[in-house]
C-alpha cells in the first residue's frame, strides 16, 4: 500500500470545486495550529495560572503544562482513528464538519476557563480536559483534510494542493505568534498574565464560525463518491503503511515543533531570553518555515516527493546542533542570529511542503481518511506533542543546552532511512 500506485481514485475535479475544497479543507488547519501555537507561546504563563500553587516550582509548572501538552496530542490518534473511519465510511464533508464545531467549543472554552487562584487543583483538570477534546478533533481534522485537497486536486498538482495543508500551519503559527506579539507590547505583564493571554483562545469563535460556514459548502469528493465501496486493504497491511507512513513525518514533527513552537520557552528558560525576544524568534522561523512550503511541494510535482524531502531531513540532521550553537553564542550578530532561525523554519518546509501529499498517495479511497491521519496523529503525538516535555525535562536534568538540536537532528536522521523507501520519482508531474 506504501507504492505509488493511487492514481485511478484522485481524478481531477472541476477547478471550482478544487478551489473551494482547498480553502474549505486548509481553514481548519489554520485554526488548530494558531491554537497550539498560542498555548506553545503563552506556556509559562499557563504554567503559573493553572499549574503553579503558591511556592510552587516554575520549572516544574512548565513540565506540567508541557505534560498537558502532549496529552492533547495523545488523543490525536484516537481521533484520528474515531472521525477517520467515519469519514472513510460516511464522508469527508460532515465529518469535517463536526470536528470544526468540537474544536472551536473546546478552544474558545479555554479562554473562560478559571485559574488555580479561583478553583484550586481543579483548573489544571479542567484544562487538560479541554485539551483532550482538542487532541481527538484534531486528529479527525488532518486526514480528512489532506483527503478532500488532494482527491479535489487537478492533474499534476496533488504536491501543491496538499502543502496548503502545512503552509496553514505556519500561517497558524505565525497568527498566533503575531497576536502574542501584539498583546505583550501592548499590555503590561500584569495585565498580559490576569486576563491578556485569554483573548487568543476567544478569538478562535469567529474563526470556528467562517470555517463551519465554508464547510456546510462545501461537496463531497468525486472520489469518495466513486469509490466508498471498493475493497479496503487487510488490517496488517496497513498497519505497516501508517508505521511507515509515521516514521517519514516524524522528523517533520519533531523538527517542526522543536524549533517553531518550543523555541520561545526554551530561550526564556535556557538562554534568558525576553517574552517578546523570544517571540520574534519564533515569528522569523515561522517565516522561513512558510517561504519553503509552497515551493516545496511544487517541485515535489515536477521532481518527485522523494528528493524534496530527503533533502529537508538531510539538512535538519546535519545543521540543528550549529544552528542552535549560534543562537548560544552571546558574541553572535542579531542579523546572523535571525539568519539562524529563518534557515531552521526553512528545511523542515522542504519536509512540510510535500508531506500531506506523500501521506495522501500511501492509502486507497477506501482507507485514505484513517490512514494518511493515523501516520500524522502517532507521530506528532510522540514526537510533537512531547517535545517540549522532553526537551524541558532533559535539559533540567542534564544542564545541557544542546538537547533541542539533537533531539532535532536525531529524528530527522530516522526519518531519512524511512523517505528513503519511498520510489524515486514518487508520483511526479501528479501522474
Amino acid at each position: 500500500m506504501s507504492a505509488p500506485a493511487h492514481d485511478s481514485d484522485l481524478r481531477a475535479s472541476p477547478p471550482g470545486h478544487s478551489r473551494r475544497a482547498l480553502l474549505a479543507g486548509s481553514v481548519g488547519n489554520f485554526i488548530e495550529w494558531y491554537e497550539f501555537g498560542v498555548y506553545g507561546y503563552f506556556a509559562t504563563i499557563i504554567a503559573a495560572r493553572f499549574f503553579t500553587p503558591e511556592g510552587g516550582s516554575e520549572v516544574e509548572a512548565l513540565v506540567k503544562t508541557y505534560a498537558s501538552f502532549a496529552l492533547a496530542f495523545f488523543f490525536r490518534p484516537v481521533g484520528a482513528a474515531l472521525f477517520g473511519r467515519l469519514g472513510d465510511r460516511i464522508g469527508r464533508r460532515p465529518v469535517l464538519i463536526l470536528v470544526i464545531v468540537l474544536m472551536t467549543a473546546a478552544t474558545t472554552l479555554i479562554g473562560l476557563l478559571p485559574t488555580y487562584a479561583t478553583v484550586g487543583a481543579l483548573a489544571p483538570w479542567l484544562l487538560t480536559f479541554l485539551r483532550v477534546l482538542q487532541g481527538l478533533s484534531a486528529g479527525g481534522e488532518f486526514g480528512g483534510a489532506v483527503s478532500v485537497t488532494t482527491e479535489f486536486a487537478p492533474p499534476g498538482r496533488r504536491g501543491l494542493y496538499g502543502s496548503w495543508q502545512s503552509f496553514t500551519v505556519a500561517l497558524g503559527l505565525l497568527a498566533g505568534a503575531g497576536i502574542a506579539a501584539l498583546l505583550a507590547t501592548m499590555l503590561g505583564a500584569e495585565e498580559l498574565g490576569d486576563w491578556g493571554w485569554r483573548l487568543p483562545f476567544l478569538l478562535t469563535l469567529p474563526l470556528g464560525l467562517g470555517a463551519l460556514w465554508l464547510r456546510l459548502k462545501l461537496d463531497e469528493t468525486p472520489a469518495f463518491e466513486r469509490e466508498r465501496l471498493q475493497e479496503r486493504p487487510p488490517v496488517r497491511e496497513l498497519v505497516r503503511a501508517i508505521a511507515l507512513g509515521a516514521g517519514r513525518v516524524m522528523g517533520w514533527a519533531a523538527a517542526g515543533y522543536t524549533f517553531l513552537v518550543v523555541l520561545p520557552s526554551y530561550l526564556q528558560s535556557s538562554l534568558n531570553a525576553t517574552f517578546q525576544q523570544a517571540l520574534l524568534a519564533t515569528v522569523v522561523a515561522n517565516l522561513g518555515f512558510a517561504a519553503t512550503i509552497i515551493p516545496a511541494g511544487l517541485l515535489s510535482d515536477r521532481i518527485g516527493r522523494r528528493p524534496v524531502m530527503l533533502t529537508g531531513a538531510v539538512l535538519v540532521t546535519v545543521l540543528a546542533v550549529p544552528l542552535l550553537n549560534l543562537l548560544q553564542d552571546s558574541g553572535t550578530s542579531h542579523a546572523l542570529k535571525g539568519a539562524a532561525v529563518f534557515l531552521a523554519g526553512a528545511v523542515v518546509g522542504l519536509m512540510a511542503g510535500p508531506g500531506p501529499t506523500m501521506l495522501s498517495e500511501m492509502f486507497p479511497t477506501s482507507v485514505r481518511y484513517t490512514g494518511l491521519g493515523l501516520a500524522y496523529a502517532l507521530s506528532n503525538a510522540v514526537f510533537s506533542g512531547c517535545a517540549g516535555l522532553i526537551i524541558t525535562e532533559t535539559v533540567k536534568r542534564t544542564g545541557s543546552v544542546d538537547i533541542p538540536g539533537y533531539y532535532a537532528a536525531a529524528t530527522c536522521a530516522v526519518s531519512v532511512f524511512a523517505l528513503a523507501t519511498l520510489p524515486k520519482g514518487h508520483q511526479r508531474q501528479g501522474s
